[in-house]
């Protein structure tokens, strides 16, 4: 049999591993996951009898060398910064490898040995990023492959809670990981390009420079910039475009009341505050407002902030509990952000029934003939349960189907690569319309840079 190894069994695991244990038989597979947790690896596989699941440490050099030799191609689903160890191995043993994560400098610095070696490296197969490159690079061939001019792409992307599902005032809720929530946007400006204009957002404004979106058949939302756009004018083709936008989708007036805590420095996590379990969550907002032997906590944050009572804005913090002088925070020297995830996975975690949904929006500006026009294309997809999420979907079935063409040979191209060829992406988009991820596209008006569409 073939033998895959998964490393990880985390939550956005679920259908990467239904998909190849259901292709199993039909494709001779062995499926191996490993993980720290036993558990997390077994309640993954469900005693399927062409699957093992065995406890692995990736920081155990022999556990994870010994696994890796034992496989014919190797998936990591761990966090990116854990990356690099399991790739060294996957070249000093000739196995080929797959990941959702960002490629970083050092599998970058791979490239060379994966190359002479004749190993596929295959990187950001996931969701955002993943399903993004494949289905901006789909039409953005199609436009190249027609003379036409690229003068605008612009990509949003955002993990949200299904309308039906949706039930507090911040219209979100935890459907990813908390933490990076929490630091979104932090570690350096986001730059895009706006007209050959180049623009920098430092942290501090990010959440009050939104653009609006309205997706069809689902309304209106808001978008802030990802933290480098950039970049992936090379990596596109798109060197000399014009504007170039990647962004983050959340439902409007988000953005409005998370630069709140920001301004704060609740979402600060360079520090820890001492005897933070002692605090309540009171105490924990004050410690960021002026002293004032009169005013309320609630007066001092309106006051700071400029929040009128009327304002819907001041309901939706209310609503965290953050005033609470009874609850307190859990956490021994924490810092502000460990802090703010805790108050708020209080209210934002997904409850049984609740099911996420997916939202990705490109926009495609080009000339042709000296005349302008515009595509966009959307995707909705929502999640089955709180196994099946849309995002375990779109993160793991990209990853599954690229691993599988890679083994069967029809992804062949060596090197530590994106999915940004047509051998890769033609067969993995077609593929995933049969799970029912599939995108809208319709031509609109050439808007081109539309000051009407940007808050702040």
């Amino acid at each position: 049999m073939r033998k895959i190894l998964i490393i990880g069994a985390g939550r956005s695991c679920s259908s990467l591993i239904k998909y190849l244990l259901d292709k199993s038989a039909q494709e001779n597979l062995h499926i191996t996951i490993g993980d720290v947790s036993i558990e997390n690896a077994k309640n993954q596989i469900n005693n399927h009898k062409n699957a093992t699941a065995v406890v692995l440490d990736v920081f155990n050099a022999a556990q994870r060398v010994d696994a890796i030799k034992n496989a014919d191609i190797v998936i990591s689903m761990l966090p990116a910064r854990f990356h690099i160890e399991v790739a060294k191995d996957c070249v000093t043993h000739n196995k080929h490898m797959v990941t959702a994560s960002y490629v970083s400098d050092e599998m970058k610095a791979l490239d060379t040995e994966v190359k002479e070696k004749g190993l596929v490296f295959m990187n950001e197969i996931g969701l955002d990023p993943g399903i993004d490159h494949m289905s901006a690079m789909q039409i953005i061939d199609k436009i190249h492959d027609e003379g036409a001019k690229m003068l605008l792409f612009e990509s949003f992307t955002g993990g949200l809670v299904a309308p039906e599902s949706d039930t507090n005032l911040w219209n979100y809720k935890f459907t990813w990981n908390p933490r990076n929530v929490v630091l979104a946007g932090q570690g350096g400006a986001a730059m895009f390009i706006q007209e050959n204009t180049y623009k920098y957002i430092p942290y501090h404004k990010l959440f009050r420079r939104t653009e609006f979106l309205n997706i069809d058949g689902y309304g209106k939302f808001e978008g802030y910039a990802n933290r480098d756009s950039l970049k992936y004018r090379s990596i596109y083709n798109l060197e000399n475009v014009p504007t170039m936008y990647r962004g983050t989708i959340r439902k409007v007036g988000f953005s409005r009341a998370w630069n709140v805590f920001v301004q704060l420095g609740m979402t600060d996590d360079s520090y820890t505050i001492e005897d933070s379990k002692n605090l309540s969550y009171r105490d924990f907002t004050n410690l960021f407002l002026a002293y004032s032997p009169t005013d309320s906590v609630e007066l001092k944050f309106r006051s700071y902030l400029k929040i009128d009572q009327d304002d819907v804005m001041w309901d939706k913090f209310l609503e965290l509990d953050i005033f609470n002088a009874d609850k307190k925070v859990s956490l021994s020297n924490a810092t502000p952000a460990q802090i703010l995830q805790e108050i708020l996975s209080e209210k934002w975690t997904l409850e049984a029934a609740d099911k996420d949904m997916i939202v990705m929006h490109h926009k495609f500006g080009y000339e042709l003939n000296n005349e302008r026009y515009q595509i966009e294309s959307s995707m909705v997809i929502k999640g089955d349960d709180q196994t099946y999420t849309a995002m375990a979907k779109t993160v793991g079935l990209p990853v599954a189907m690229a691993t599988l063409r890679i083994l069967n040979g029809d992804i062949t191209t060596p090197g530590v690569q994106l999915p940004i060829t047509k051998e890769v992406y033609a067969p993995i988009l077609k593929e995933l319309e049969d799970y029912g991820i599939t995108f809208v596209e319709k031509k609109v008006p050439y808007l081109g840079y539309n000051p009407e569409t940007i808050k702040g």
